[in-house]
């Protein structure tokens, strides 16, 4: 009986394994913690911020990492002093107005020219983690409008 249940359970035994380890090594590979829930409406799905960087008199740029869950974005925005995203994992998508979306992947940068509408977030099937730089020394970012469920999947 013994050797029914050792043979039985060995399986289960690796398996518990791999999905600790597989686990394990998912929180060691984050960068920045993932933070807190947004809780606003000017996104679309699960976003997380971790504030790391607040803008004040002394350094205008305000600087977070953003988790988005698949499928999550922000709404139609602009940055009076512009933004730089930089993709630290996953696969995102970042669209201006008027321009096609842009696929962006780990290791890539977008500049956010000023005044620009635009709206970013994940891809469909996988999350999208950036750091966020955006200038406050021209002011807030202008919210607009939701991306449409068309405008996203086109």
């Amino acid at each position: 009986m013994s050797k029914i249940y050792g043979i039985l359970m060995a399986p289960l035994f690796v398996m518990g394994c791999s999905e600790k380890s597989t686990t394990m090594q998912n929180e060691v590979e984050l960068i920045f913690p993932k933070g807190d829930k947004i809780t606003n409406d000017n996104f679309t799905g699960a976003v997380y911020l971790h504030n790391m960087v607040v803008a004040d008199s002394s350094n205008q740029n305000a600087v977070g990492s953003v988790t988005f869950e698949p499928g999550a974005r922000t709404k139609w925005h602009s940055h009076p002093a512009g933004q730089i995203i930089i993709a630290i994992d996953g696969v995102g998508y970042y669209q201006e107005e008027g321009q096609p979306k842009v696929i962006v992947r780990k290791g890539e940068v977008v500049k956010c020219p000023a005044d620009i509408p635009h709206w970013h977030g994940a891809s469909a099937d996988e999350k999208f983690v950036q750091v966020a730089i955006t200038g406050r020394e021209k002011g807030e970012t202008v919210w607009l409008h939701a991306v449409t469920d068309e405008e996203y999947h086109k």
